[in-house]
């Protein structure tokens, strides 16, 4: 299948001036990629597509840190991954109200030959959002997702999406309905695989039961280690796999963060509990204790914390969510990260399991994470 046939799709505006620009700047980091170019893959479970060892998380992109108009350099950014390698693309069609799955869509238009075809698109869907960005709930409705997909397909210019997950449970629809509408899609052509997000081992469960399932997207850090009780391996018995998102903590331990650091009041973090006060203060002090483990690895923070999450499991897919191309190349650098046993029980003592102080989430919105209960 190409780009724009069988969704009555008409092309996306060309890039603007700034983006223009920025797009043949991209092409100047392809050298600094090159010694990336034989990344390693790894399967997103028994079912799903093999996808490069490490992959994009397109969301920061589109607002969800702040404000800003840096669209030129998230295509470039896109365009210096897909360089280096890097294949699985992640999004939402909430993300930014769709700003993020147009900007997908003209990265790839503009990233050379053959790039819908080596590009593994992620989506989640049925977030409700009101025009000021305010949260309404999941809709897993099966009338729904295929309403959803309609939009997706059109913004993203394609014909098919890779991975189609819902972003949340909805607790009024029953998780087979919800997986078995995007079944459906799957059986029509829409959607090549079936995924899900942040959901418990019961719901796992249920939806595997109703239709293949090929990844499970759940948050996994050094301070984030939930997923490793029940959920983890719920998902190796059944042969799942895993996108892991917010493997540096929405930038909290990528090292650059410092406790003076100013918070627009539409960046997220600006309400997440562990970006507040006394938990902030503690939270960073775990950073440093990581970053004299790194500096004796010779590497940065964020690239032993990456190499952590890469070290859990080679059914594991770490999610970069850089918004820069000298963010993309420090990221890149956790592939060349070898941690032996010696160096996890450093990181192990820098950062015990439980060690961060507050929630990943505001309560109202850990209230809602069905991988909560």
């Amino acid at each position: 299948m190409t780009s724009d046939a069988n969704t009555g799709s008409t092309p996306a505006p060309a890039p603007s001036s700034a983006s223009s620009s920025s797009l043949s700047a991209s092409r100047s980091l392809s050298a600094s990629s090159a010694s990336h170019s034989a990344v390693p893959t790894r399967a997103l479970g028994g079912s799903g597509p093999r996808s490069a060892a490490l992959g994009l998380g397109c969301m920061g992109m589109s607002g969800a840190y702040g404000s800003g108009d840096e669209r030129g350099e998230s295509v470039a950014t896109i365009h210096a991954a897909l360089d280096a390698g890097i294949t699985l693309l992640d999004t939402g069609d909430f993300y930014g109200m769709g700003h993020n799955e147009l900007l997908i869509n003209e990265a790839l238009r503009t990233a050379g030959p053959a790039a819908r075809e080596r590009a593994v698109i992620s989506v989640k869907f049925g977030a409700l959002r009101d025009p000021d960005n305010g949260w309404g709930g999941p809709d897993g409705r099966p009338a729904a997702v295929k309403n959803f997909a309609a939009y997706s397909l059109q913004r993203l210019g394609t014909d098919y999406i890779d991975i189609y997950r819902p972003a949340r449970l909805d607790p009024d629809v029953p998780i087979e309905e919800t997986v078995g509408a995007v079944a459906e899609l799957v059986q029509a052509g829409y959607v090549r695989h079936i995924g899900l997000s942040e959901v418990g081992a019961e719901t796992i469960r249920r939806a595997a039961a109703t239709a293949p399932i090929c990844d499970l997207q759940m948050e996994y850090a050094l301070i984030s280690r939930g997923i490793e009780a029940d959920i983890l391996p719920t998902l190796r018995e059944l042969g799942i796999g895993v996108t892991a998102y917010g493997v540096l903590s929405r930038g909290l331990i990528g090292g650059h963060f410092t406790g003076d650091q100013r918070l627009a009041a539409d960046d997220f973090r600006s309400v997440s509990p562990r970006f507040q006060g006394e938990n902030l203060q503690h939270n960073l002090t775990l950073v440093e204790s990581l970053r004299k483990v790194a500096e004796q690895k010779g590497v940065t923070v964020a690239q032993i914390a990456i190499a952590w999450v890469l070290s859990r499991g080679e059914d594991i897919v770490p999610l970069i969510g850089a918004r820069s191309r000298e963010r993309l190349t420090e990221a890149l650098g956790a592939l060349d990260v070898t941690l032996d046993d010696g160096d996890l029980a450093a990181i192990e003592r820098a950062v015990p399991a439980d060690a961060a102080a507050g929630d990943r989430y505001p309560s109202a919105q850990m209230a809602m994470l069905d991988s909560e209960r």
